[in-house]
């Protein structure tokens, strides 16, 4: 039996780990030399799981007896799936040109399909690495990966539901998924700021990103505004409706799926989550062609973000930190994913010719989602941020669709 907490109260929990939330915000955000080079090597997002895990290591407070994840990962993580995938534009999706679609599908390929052919080349040489059964199946936490470097956090999560990851693993497959995706994301700065004699060498034709650029200047000017009380409103029951909605929904069809088709709980189909994020991700998706999409000029992304980074710290509370090395051959299998990624993006911006920035930052929008693609995409121009950004947004819509096909993949590549 788990030793009784320090603090108990939920609310005064709650309150500690907004706290948290804030010092991360305000340190990462700070001009102070030290505080820079810290976040240059550690990402923020880390730290926002660390600091709780901490406290829940120490005693003072503890994810097995709060009802705070509960609550977040319920309601606040389809609210931010809705939030953050609401604001998909599609027609300027397609104005970026046939050339960063297919950097962007190239990569979210490359994940899907990398994911089980390394469970597979690292089984053969080390069964017990890729192994575990239930909630230890390496495979399930493997799909939480896939849904981080296909859509983002909220993705992630939304995989560690569906397929019942056991915390410990899930801890394990977070220090995967940071370490190998910031050793990426420093490969493709390095290849963005040699990108002039790349796409030199590779005679892409540039042109497009210029245009690009003047474009996203033109609209930031025309439509960002500071949002009002009614704007916030708007936003918060667009959410939490679309979030009601697919409880409602799941409630419904989850059951009749067990009672009716009990073969398909195999595939995770008779899993009340699994249908509330579909449902939420689906009906986001459909609302982003009407004019609801124009909540994200009143920056409903931003509070889907504020709703996400609650459930990364209470996340961060669950996590035992002693189990994140205990099977470091984990990273080989992601090393070995993310050098298979890599290989199609390169091999298929070489064949169509595709600019440095199409392929970097279509990488980065699968791998890297919406805290990094704009790094990377401000690294040619800060101008062209927003286009990290709009298909990192891309990337969140595909994630829970993605990463559960690539999760089933591995379950059947693992003999599951």
């Amino acid at each position: 039996m788990d030793a009784q907490p320090l603090i108990t109260n939920d609310a005064a929990v709650l309150g500690i780990l907004f706290g948290i939330l804030a010092f991360v915000f305000t340190t990462s955000h700070s001009d102070r030399p030290g505080w820079r080079r810290f976040y240059r090597v550690v990402p923020s997002i880390l730290v926002c799981y660390f600091l709780p895990s901490l406290l829940g290591t120490a005693g003072i407070i503890s994810g097995s007896t709060s009802r705070l994840y509960f609550v977040a990962s319920r309601y606040l993580l389809p609210t931010s799936l809705v939030l953050l995938t609401i604001s998909v534009d599609f027609r300027a999706i397609l104005r970026l040109g046939p050339k960063a679609l297919i950097m962007f599908l190239t990569g979210t390929v490359g994940i899907i399909a990398g994911g089980p052919l390394a469970l597979v080349l690292v089984g053969l040489v080390s069964p017990e690495t890729v192994g575990g059964v239930g909630p230890q199946a390496v495979w399930r936490g493997l799909a939480t990966v896939a849904g981080s470097w296909i859509g983002g956090g909220a993705n992630q999560v939304a995989m560690k539901e569906v397929f019942g990851v056991a915390d410990d693993l899930f801890a394990s497959m977070l220090a995967v998924d940071i370490i190998l995706a910031n050793v990426w994301m420093a490969i493709l700065l390095f290849l963005v700021s040699r990108a002039p004699q790349i796409d030199a060498w590779n005679g892409a034709d540039t042109s497009a990103i210029d245009d690009l650029r003047r474009r996203v200047e033109q609209h930031r000017l025309e439509h960002a505004r500071i949002p009002t009380l009614t704007d916030l409103m708007q936003i918060l029951a667009v959410g939490f409706g679309i979030t009601g909605f697919s409880h409602l929904v799941a409630d419904w069809i989850a059951p009749a799926i067990e009672a009716n088709w009990p073969q398909l709980a195999m595939y995770n189909l008779a899993s009340r989550f699994f249908w509330l994020v579909v449902v939420a991700t689906t009906l986001a998706l459909l609302l982003s062609g009407t004019r609801l999409r124009r909540l994200e000029d009143a920056g409903a992304s931003k509070i889907g973000s504020a709703c996400l980074y609650v459930l990364v710290a209470t996340i961060g509370m669950r996590m035992n930190l002693a189990a994140v090395f205990d099977n470091p051959g984990l990273f080989a299998v992601g090393a070995i994913w993310m050098l298979i990624h890599a290989a199609l993006m390169l091999g298929v911006a070489r064949a169509i010719r595709a600019p440095v920035f199409f392929m970097a930052v279509g990488s980065q929008a699968n791998v890297g989602g919406a805290a990094s693609a704009p790094i990377v995409a401000s690294a040619v121009h800060p101008a062209l941020a927003p286009v990290g950004a709009l298909l990192a947004v891309l990337g969140y819509a595909l994630g829970t669709y993605g990463a559960y096909i690539c999760g089933q993949i591995m379950r059947i590549a693992a003999g599951g």
